[in-house]
C-alpha cells in the first residue's frame, strides 16, 4: 500500500486531522508509542508536523506512521503535567504575536518572553498591536516608543484595529504564502482578527467545537486554516503565560537581539549581565542602548530560571 504524505491541520490529542499534498483529508490516528528525541512532551503530533499516513478502514480514515523531523517548533509547559510540555505548533515561518495596549493591557513582560521563545527556535516575529480605536493621543504616542522599541531591534510592529477594519492588508500581505502562527492572550481580539482573515471561519465555530468534544478534555487545541494568497494560520488558543522551556541561564540573553550584539565581549565567558565587572551588556543598558523594559524582562526570566533549579 502506497504512502500518503500530509500535513497535520487539526488536533484533538487522540485524533488528527491531515491533509495529504493532494488535498484531501484524513482523519488519523497514531499507531503505537512514539518516541520523541529527548523531548518530554504530552502530545507527539502537533499541528503543523509534516507525517507519512497509511490509509486503514473505512474511506477518509489513517493510520500515522512516520513523523517527520520539524524544522521548528514552539513549546509551552504543560498545563496537566508538571515537567512537561506542550508543542504549540511546528514547521513555522513566523508568528504573530497579537497584543493589546487597552482591554486588556498586555504586559511588556509577556511580549518579551514570547519573542525570547520564538528567537529560541528561530522563528521570526512579528507584533500585531490590535484596537488602535480604543487609543486617544497618550496611547498612540505609547504605541509609537513600541514600534520604535521593537523595529529597533529587528521585530516589524503593526497597529491595526479590527473593528475599523484598519492595518488588515498589511497583515494579509505579510501572511502571503507563508505558515504562521497567530497567538496572543484572550481578549486581545485574536478570534476577531481571525474571522476578518479567514471569513468562512464564522461558521465553522460549532463545528469545531464538536469535533473538539469528541472524548477528549475540553482543552482547546491548535488549528491551521488556509486563505488567499496561499496563507497558511494556525489558531492557538490563547495563553496565559509562556513559561520558558528547557532554557539554561547562560543562554536567555543569546535570544535578546539587542544583547546578542556584544556576543564574547564580556570579559567573563560565562557573564550573566547582571553585576559581573565588565560586562559589555551591562555597559550598554547603562548607555541607554538596551531599553529599561527589555532588561527588566531579561532579569524576570533569570530569575524563573534559577527557581525552576
Amino acid at each position: 500500500m502506497e504512502q500518503m504524505r500530509g500535513r497535520v491541520i487539526r488536533s484533538t490529542g487522540s485524533w488528527y486531522e491531515v491533509k495529504t499534498e493532494s488535498g484531501e483529508i484524513f482523519k488519523a490516528r497514531l499507531r503505537g508509542k512514539f518516541k520523541q528525541d529527548k523531548l518530554k512532551v504530552n502530545n507527539p503530533i502537533a499541528v503543523g508536523d509534516w507525517v507519512l499516513l497509511d490509509q486503514e478502514g473505512e474511506e477518509g480514515s489513517a493510520v500515522i506512521k512516520t513523523i517527520e523531523p520539524r524544522s521548528n517548533y514552539i513549546i509551552r509547559k504543560s498545563t496537566r503535567k508538571s515537567n512537561f510540555s506542550h508543542i504549540i505548533a511546528s514547521n513555522l515561518d513566523q508568528a504573530l504575536l497579537v497584543a493589546t495596549l487597552a482591554f486588556p493591557r498586555t504586559s511588556l513582560g509577556f511580549i518579551d518572553r514570547f519573542l525570547v521563545s520564538a528567537e529560541s527556535f528561530r522563528i521570526p516575529c512579528v507584533l500585531v498591536i490590535n484596537k488602535s480605536d480604543l487609543l486617544d493621543q497618550e496611547g498612540l504616542g505609547v504605541v509609537a516608543q513600541l514600534k520604535e522599541l521593537y523595529e529597533g531591534i529587528g521585530y516589524r510592529t503593526l497597529l491595526i484595529s479590527v473593528l475599523e477594519e484598519q492595518g488588515l492588508d498589511e497583515i494579509k500581505t505579510a501572511l502571503k504564502g507563508k505558515t504562521s502562527l497567530i497567538s496572543g492572550h484572550s481578549g486581545v481580539g485574536k478570534s476577531s482578527l481571525l474571522n476578518a482573515l479567514v471569513p468562512e471561519l464564522g461558521l465553522r465555530i460549532g463545528e469545531v467545537s464538536t469535533f473538539a468534544n469528541k472524548g477528549t478534555h475540553t482543552t482547546t487545541f491548535a488549528e491551521m486554516f488556509e486563505t488567499e494568497g496561499d496563507a497558511r494560520i494556525i489558531d492557538t488558543p490563547g495563553i496565559k503565560e509562556l513559561g520558558l522551556v528547557e532554557m539554561e541561564q547562560e543562554e536567555i540573553s543569546d535570544y535578546f537581539p539587542e544583547m546578542r550584539a556584544f556576543l564574547g565581549q564580556c570579559k567573563f565567558n560565562n557573564c550573566l549581565h547582571v553585576n559581573e565587572p565588565g560586562c559589555a551588556v551591562l555597559e550598554a543598558f547603562v548607555n541607554g542602548e538596551i531599553a529599561d523594559s527589555r532588561y527588566m524582562s531579561y532579569l524576570s526570566m533569570l530569575e524563573d530560571s534559577d527557581n525552576r533549579r
